[in-house]
């Protein structure tokens, strides 16, 4: 599915972003890249997409190597959920939906929000999939961000992607929140076998949630293991040792 090798990201100020990872993803897994804030990971899945450029290194996406004739069709094949939604708060959500469409769609049809009646229930498909059909024509600044990070996860899938990046999808959430995002992004993973990256920074949400986690420091990977075998003991300390002040 996705090979990434020897990634190296340093940037202008001369704070190395990446610094020589090495990243094997299998299909159909929910990887977990753990770590605090400044971790390299929003990086990391901004480069797997071609949202930020590296210095070095090289990333395989099925078999063939990502450069600038290839990413194209890697962006059709992955969607991307953000930490702080990204949606147009004075359009409904079926709307925000239909806009991961875009780039398959008629430009200036696009631009006007002529969708075809089956994209249209393509979207509401989505947003059924995430359970807020009952919310596909309210504007998303009247809901809760729980129910608008749930209208990012449906934008992403409606173009059927096998790959999923979500970057600190529940930062801003709750508890109760943060669980039902979660638990709907492993569901997505194992019904509609799509892999999934998924960063996060709390080492709780990460051992119940993932296949496998992936420990990030620095712009380094400091671990790579499967969920069953993580120490949360370990994992917890390994961070407050190096981040002293930052609870996980």
């Amino acid at each position: 599915m996705l090979l990434i090798k020897n990634l190296r990201k340093t940037f202008q100020n001369g704070t190395k972003a990446l610094n020589g990872v090495n990243l094997k993803i299998n299909p159909g897994e929910f990887v977990t890249i753990l770590g605090p804030s400044g971790s390299g990971k929003t990086t990391l899945l901004r480069s797997i997409n071609g949202l930020e450029n590296i210095d070095n290194g090289e990333i395989v996406f099925n078999n063939r190597k990502i450069d600038d004739n290839y990413l194209f069709y890697v962006q059709k094949k992955t969607g991307m959920v953000f930490q702080e939604f990204n949606l147009i708060n004075n359009l409904s959500s079926i709307n925000n939906v239909l806009s991961g469409l875009l780039n398959s769609s008629s430009k200036f049809l696009s631009m006007l929000y002529l969708f075809t009646r089956e994209q249209k229930l393509q979207a509401l498909q989505s947003l059924e999939t995430v359970g807020l059909l009952d919310k596909a024509y309210s504007r998303t600044d009247q809901l809760s961000g729980g129910q608008r990070q749930r209208v990012g996860i449906a934008r992403a899938i409606i173009k059927k992607p096998i790959l999923l990046l979500a970057d600190e999808p529940v930062a801003s959430l709750d508890p109760k929140a943060s669980n039902l995002i979660l638990s709907l992004l492993k569901k997505i993973c194992k019904e509609f076998n799509i892999t999934i990256i998924c960063n996060l920074h709390q080492v709780e949400l990460a051992i119940k949630f993932s296949d496998r986690i992936v420990g990030l420091l620095d712009g380094a990977i400091i671990f790579d293991s499967q969920t069953k075998n993580i120490d949360i003991n370990y994992v917890q300390n390994i961070y407050r040792e190096e981040n002293a002040g930052l609870t996980f």
